[in-house]
């Protein structure tokens, strides 16, 4: 029931949030090219020559623009967005009946990444692939896109925000004297990075990254940081964990946005370093040049 109800909102619901909004993916892409390693890169840049922008952060938001670039093959990916897991059953992620024929987030990274690990296939199978890799590693370290909670990853969860961001072209109608109806998903995509300082277009990208690139990141320890079934269980256990859905008020506003960034920005640096990692592995040799933040 929890996946058919969240298929339901991404395919029946007017845009609805599908994971990070276009400044989160990017933020991952550009990062992660920042700490491929050289044959990586060249690999990066042999299969995207031709895109309009044939960097990372430029294709990050591709699996998105499938909805109304490509509407049949957005619907037959539309369930690989995300992952849920069973709402009594913690985080706990059983791939036969979380990931039916490995259609969720997670079988999704393994599938695409065999492909573009795969140098028999066409060129134009590994694009493809590289260009899933990097927007679906960003979709599973966003924590709404692997829960147990039965709300759609809460596009079911209404939110009245105030803010002064003022919301994406389609979502316009909903946003009146400062303030948005939306729900608690699209606070997680949108507005949480969007009202950071640096604005939510494409402009933002390059001074964002930079100042998280800044931050220090402290040794690699985990032995799971290639595993997008542990990445899909890091995600379900925050949101509990710390909280993410507001306490006895559906009324959020800038407190909110404020005290949950740095958690958001630790997950764009996390899928920024382990799409780095499995890209390295896949295309070129070695891990990224930083350690994990």
């Amino acid at each position: 029931m929890p996946r058919l109800l969240f298929a339901a909102a991404l395919l029946l619901l007017a845009p609805v949030a599908l994971g990070w909004a276009q400044l989160g993916h990017r933020l991952v892409g550009e990062l992660a090219q920042r700490h491929l390693t050289p044959a990586a890169d060249a690999e990066v840049a042999r299969l995207l020559a031709g895109e309009k922008d044939p960097t990372l952060a430029g294709v990050a938001a591709w699996a998105d623009t499938l909805r109304n670039e490509d509407p049949p093959r957005f619907k037959a990916t539309s369930r690989w967005h995300y992952v849920n897991t069973a709402p009594d059953g913690g985080c706990r992620y059983v791939p036969a009946r979380d990931c039916p024929d490995g259609n969720c987030v997670v079988g999704a990274i393994e599938k695409q990444l065999a492909i573009l690990s795969d140098r028999s296939q066409p060129d134009a199978a590994r694009r493809d692939a590289l260009k899933f890799v990097v927007h679906f590693v960003g979709d599973v370290h966003q924590p709404l896109h692997a829960t147990n909670h039965t709300d759609a990853g809460g596009n079911g969860y209404q939110i009245s925000l105030r803010t002064d961001l003022p919301p994406e072209a389609y979502a316009r109608k909903h946003y009146e004297n400062g303030v948005m109806g939306t729900n608690l998903h699209s606070v997680w995509d949108y507005y949480i990075l969007g009202t950071a300082g640096f604005g939510a277009d494409r402009k933002a990208v390059t001074p964002y990254a930079d100042k998280l690139g800044a931050l220090p990141w402290p040794p690699m320890t985990n032995a799971g940081h290639s595993s997008p079934e542990a990445w899909a269980g890091e995600s379900c256990r925050l949101v509990d964990a710390r909280g993410l859905y507001p306490v006895g008020t559906h009324k959020l506003d800038k407190a909110y946005l404020d005290e949950y960034r740095p958690l958001a920005e630790q997950r764009v640096r996390q899928a920024a370093y382990r799409l780095a990692l499995v890209l390295n592995e896949a295309l070129g040799e070695g891990a990224p040049d930083a350690d994990e933040p």
